[in-house]
């Protein structure tokens, strides 16, 4: 009896804590929301709290009429489809054989400590860009998409994953005439959706919220992906100094811009999430229990 009333009681403290940090992570972003759906007025003078004042929605009218907006989305949409797929498939194929045995795989501590080296040191933001120029990556796809194709973290995570999973299922494969392609695709891929899944997640917001690497690469602003398209045009609203400018902020608002532009660059990759989620929990726990 003691036992159950102390679980309860855990529980009841479990849900409360964890519904007051849902509440404070979701705040800040219904604020934002609420903003960007306010007059210009009270959101100028903030004076908007949880929610809007004025109701109006010229702000995302003004935002998603202008026809510069296009071609950054449709840059990070390939950016997100080419830099996941080239993460997962190098990720996976460094992990499955850094996951075996010393003795299957001789010199594997050698290539661990080359990944983990590299993972803590490079060669800094001059000499990157001196690289990508002298490959002709710049103003391409590839410069946002190849110099983090390889992410040692992710591998790291996916390695310990691979290590959980039964020796036997791979003696077993081995037995039957299969290679080791063969067994990575047929068994341990399958078995690999929870961790897949919390990986493609991560760096599927990795890309889409990465704007650094498009400013420094991409010379031609029409090339930039959404997330850079969007931190110049919050650059370009803190200095509205013309009579168009003002013609503008007559029926919005600066601030209310901004904040609607930051709600347009977080809603694609927020109902990414959705699908994922259920992957998310098994996938967090990745090697914490030996198979």
């Amino acid at each position: 009896m003691k036992t159950s009333v102390s679980y309860k009681i855990f529980s009841v403290f479990n849900y409360t804590l964890l519904s007051l940090m849902v509440i404070l992570c979701a705040l800040p972003l219904w604020h934002i929301l609420m903003i960007s759906l306010s007059a210009p007025g009270p959101a100028a003078a903030n004076e908007v709290g949880l929610w809007p004042i004025g109701f109006m929605i010229d702000n995302y009218t003004y935002a998603l009429s202008q026809q510069g907006l296009v071609q950054p989305f449709l840059t990070s949409v390939q950016r997100l489809l080419l830099g996941v797929t080239l993460n997962m498939l190098m990720v996976i194929m460094a992990a499955y054989p850094l996951s075996k045995e010393s003795s299957a795989f001789p010199g594997k501590t050698a290539y661990s400590w080359i990944f983990i080296f590299v993972m803590l040191f490079n060669g800094g933001l001059i000499p990157n860009y001196m690289l990508i120029k002298d490959l002709g990556m710049i103003d391409t796809i590839w410069a946002l998409v190849l110099p983090g194709a390889v992410s040692v973290f992710y591998m790291i995570i996916m390695l310990n994953f691979f290590r959980q999973l039964p020796k036997e299922l791979e003696e077993a494969a081995f037995i039957d005439g299969a290679s080791h392609i063969r067994t990575l695709i047929s068994i341990y891929l399958p078995l690999s959706i929870p961790s897949i899944a919390t990986l493609t997640l991560f760096a599927s917001v990795g890309h889409w919220n990465s704007w650094f690497d498009g400013l420094i690469y991409m010379r031609d602003p029409n090339r930039y992906p959404l997330t850079t398209y969007m931190q110049s045009l919050l650059s370009q609203l803190q200095r509205m100094t013309s009579s168009r400018d003002a013609e503008r902020l007559a029926f919005t608002s600066r601030r209310g811009l901004m904040m609607c532009y930051i709600v347009i660059t977080l809603l694609p990759i927020m109902c990414m999430y959705p699908f994922l989620q259920k992957y998310v929990k098994s996938g967090l726990v990745l090697g914490s229990v030996k198979g």
